[in-house]
């Protein structure tokens, strides 16, 4: 077995041939390439927020100390894996809004995948931040989200047909659960709110503006 190494945003991840769900671990088989660099972005993003002091690398992802290890063993060079601190970590514990949204993704993920599972928490939890949701995972662009759902939440992904903004369109999923009206205006043009929508999802990614030394918002 071979190992490939490849620098995403400025951070160093080892994938091994065959993806994550190799070796003795019980880990998942990723989607190859695209899954790697997505994890590695979110990883990255983790890295960042715990050499600031910002988050713990469990608060950071949404995953269980147990989940993170397992990763980071398998993803990073051993020279990267102590500087997550998991030692000092505990278990996240998600609010309910959080919750909601991680059910509502397991109820799209693809049956029986665990790489969608662990997708599931890891994009309820960067969802509570501030960004746009491709920023808050530390992607290149938007166009890599709508990748990602359409790979893991395939059904979910596909109801988004006017393309609306990731967030909003969860939060609408989810009043449309509880029997909720959004907004009473009879078309969503006629609606004040629509470029909050709808609108461009243009910036630099959030490791871009951390590597920049920009402050975050």
């Amino acid at each position: 077995m071979t190992d490939e190494t490849t620098q995403e945003n400025g951070t160093m991840f080892a994938h091994r041939d065959g993806g994550l769900g190799t070796g003795q671990r019980p880990g998942f088989e990723l989607e190859k390439g695209f899954d790697q660099h997505v994890l590695a972005c979110v990883l990255s993003c983790a890295l960042k927020e715990v050499e600031a002091g910002e988050a713990t690398a469990t608060d950071s992802t949404g995953l269980s100390r147990a989940e993170l290890r397992d990763l980071v063993a398998r993803c990073c060079p051993a020279i990267v894996i102590d500087a997550f601190a998991l030692e000092e970590a505990c278990d996240p514990e998600p609010e309910m809004e959080e919750e909601l949204l991680h059910d509502l993704l397991l109820a799209h993920a693809r049956p029986r995948d665990p790489a969608s599972a662990c997708f599931a928490k890891i994009i309820a939890r960067r969802s509570m931040r501030n960004d746009h949701l491709w920023q808050d995972l530390g992607l290149v662009n938007r166009a890599e989200l709508s990748r990602l759902l359409a790979t893991h939440f395939p059904t979910l992904a596909a109801g988004n047909t006017q393309n609306m903004k990731w967030k909003k369109f969860f939060y609408r999923k989810l009043c449309e659960a509880e029997g909720f009206s959004l907004c009473t205006v009879p078309s969503c043009r006629e609606c004040s709110e629509f470029e909050g929508c709808f609108g461009p999802e243009e910036g630099e990614s959030r490791l871009t503006r951390i590597n920049s030394g920009i402050a975050l918002d």
